[in-house]
C-alpha cells in the first residue's frame, strides 16, 4: 500500500474500516498493527503494514505472549495515545491510567501469586515495549509499581505483608515507589545515609531520597536504609506516616510525563512489623533493579521502533528536490541502520527473556541488554529527529520526546557507565569501580 496518500482519502479509507482518527484497527486475523503515519497531527492506522520485524521474531514467541503484546498495543491505542501530548505539555501523569493498568495485568505480570498475570518474561518485555511506543513514563510508571515496590514486598515480605498490600499495588488501587537513590549517594547506593533506628515496636528513619516516581502521592512507599548494624533494609512507610513529606521534582526537560520526586524522612516512625524480613544487605533492592532493567531493555525497543517508524513514514512522503527523501542515500542509510540495530535488539531482548525464564541469566548479562539498548534506542531517536528536520522537534511528531525521555533512561537504574563497569568486571574479572 502506497504510504503517501492524501488526508482525505486516509479519512475515506479510516471511515470505511469503521475506525477513526488516533484508533487501532484490527486485522483479519484479531491481531492489532501500531504501524501509523502523521497527517495533520493526526494518526492514520493501517493494518496491512506491521510493526518493524525484520527477522520474523513474532515466529519465536507463544500464542499467550502474542496475545499480551496486542492486549498492551490495543490499550495505547485506544486510552493512551490521544493523552500524550496534553500530558507531557502539563508535566502530568494521567493518573486515572494507574488503576486502569493493574486492570490489565501489566505489573509485574511475571509473579503469579495475590493477582499477578502469571505471564513468560518475555511477555513482560513486550507489555513494556508496547508501552514505551507510547511513552517512557507510562512504562516506567509500569516499572516502579511493579518491579520495583511489587518485587520487593513479593521477594523480601512475610506473607502478612503479602497479604497487606500485594492486592491494591497489583490492582493499581494503591501507588507504590521504591526509595533507594539518594541526594548523594546515586551511582553507589551502598553508600546510603539514611538511617532506621529500633525504637520499642517502631523503627525511627531518618534521611533523604531523591529522583524517587511517585513518592509524592505513594500509598506504599518501599524506603532503603541502614540499621543499627549498618545492614541495608527495607522498610514500607505507608501514606501520611509522620514525619515523612515529599516535593515534585519541577523543571525536567525529560520523563516530563512522570511524577518523580525528592523526600525526606525526619524521624518518621513506622511499625517495627513494616520491615521487609527477607531483605538483608544491599543485594535486595540490587535483585529488584535487575527485574526492572530487563523490562526497560524491552521497553526501549517500542521507543526506538516509533522513531524509526515515524522517520521511515516521513521520508516517503517528504519530497526534497523532485522526489522523496527516502530515495537518497544518506536518508537511506540511517534507515538501514535502524532497522539493524533494532534488529539486533529484539533478538538481544528476546534470548535475555527466555534465560531469565529458565534462570539462566546473569546480572551481567542484564546490564549487557540495558547497555546495549538504550544506547541503541538513544541514537535511533536523533537519526529520526534529524531525518524529520524542523519538523522534528515539535510534539506534533513523538520524536523529539522519544530523544529528551530516553537521556534518562539512559541514566536511571545504572548509567551507561555504570554497566559498562559491570559488564568489564564479569569480563576481566577485575572490579573498576572505585578507581
Amino acid at each position: 500500500m502506497e504510504i503517501k496518500r492524501s488526508y482525505q482519502a486516509a479519512i475515506r479509507w479510516h471511515h470505511k474500516k469503521g475506525g477513526k482518527l488516533g484508533r487501532d484497527i484490527a486485522g483479519s486475523d484479531g491481531a492489532l498493527s501500531s504501524s501509523r503515519w502523521t497527517l495533520d497531527s493526526r494518526v492514520i492506522e493501517d493494518p496491512d503494514m506491521t510493526s518493524l520485524d525484520y527477522y520474523a521474531i513474532e515466529e519465536l514467541l507463544t500464542e499467550d505472549e502474542r496475545a499480551a503484546r496486542d492486549r498492551a498495543r490495543h490499550f495505547v491505542q485506544e486510552e493512551v495515545l490521544s493523552e500524550i501530548v496534553p500530558c507531557h505539555r502539563a508535566g502530568k501523569f494521567p493518573e486515572h491510567l494507574t488503576p486502569r493498568m493493574g486492570k490489565l495485568g501489566f505489573y509485574a505480570p511475571y509473579l503469579k501469586e495475590h493477582g499477578c498475570a502469571g505471564l513468560s518474561y518475555t511477555a513482560y518485555g513486550l507489555i513494556m515495549q508496547e508501552l514505551e511506543r507510547a511513552d517512557s513514563g507510562l512504562r516506567s510508571l509500569a516499572s516502579v509499581q511493579g518491579a520495583l515496590t511489587i518485587q520487593a514486598i513479593h521477594s523480601f515480605g512475610s506473607p502478612e505483608q503479602h497479604a497487606r498490600w500485594l492486592p491494591g499495588l497489583v490492582s493499581g488501587r494503591l501507588v507504590g515507589c521504591f526509595a533507594l537513590t539518594e541526594h548523594g549517594h546515586g551511582s553507589d547506593p551502598g553508600g546510603m545515609e539514611t538511617q532506621a533506628k529500633r525504637d520499642g515496636d517502631h523503627y525511627v528513619l531518618n534521611g533523604s531520597k531523591c529522583w524517587i516516581g511517585n513518592a509524592s502521592i505513594a500509598d506504599v512507599k518501599v524506603a532503603w536504609a541502614k540499621d543499627e548494624d549498618r545492614r541495608v533494609g527495607g522498610f514500607v512507610v505507608e501514606k501520611d506516616a509522620p514525619g515523612f513529606r515529599a516535593q515534585d521534582i519541577e523543571g525536567k526537560f525529560s520523563l516530563r510525563m512522570s511524577r518523580t520526586s525528592e523526600c525526606w524522612f525526619e524521624n518518621c516512625r513506622i511499625p517495627a512489623e513494616n520491615r521487609l524480613p527477607k531483605a538483608s544487605g544491599l543485594s535486595a533492592p540490587l535483585s529488584c533493579l535487575s527485574h526492572a532493567r530487563v523490562g526497560i531493555a524491552w521497553g526501549v525497543l517500542g521507543a526506538a521502533i516509533d522513531c524509526y517508524e515515524t522517520a521511515l513514514a516521513y521520508a516517503k512522503s517528504r519530497e526534497q528536490f523532485g522526489r522523496p527523501i527516502a530515495g537518497f542515500q544518506l536518508v537511506q542509510q540511517k534507515l538501514v541502520w535502524m532497522a539493524q540495530e533494532i534488529t539486533k535488539a529484539q533478538l538481544l531482548a528476546l534470548r535475555l527473556t527466555r534465560m531469565v525464564e529458565t534462570g539462566a541469566a546473569r546480572t551481567a548479562q542484564i546490564s549487557l541488554a540495558k547497555h546495549n539498548n538504550v544506547s541503541m534506542a538513544l541514537e535511533c531517536a536523533r537519526k529520526a529527529r534529524d531525518m524529520l528536520g524542523a519538523a522534528g522537534i515539535t510534539d506534533r511528531y513523538s520524536v523529539i520526546r522519544h530523544l529528551m525521555n530516553l537521556e534518562s533512561v539512559s541514566t536511571y537504574e545504572g548509567t551507561h557507565d555504570i554497566h559498562t563497569l559491570i559488564i568489564g568486571r564479569d569480563i576481566t574479572g577485575i572490579d573498576a569501580f572505585g578507581g
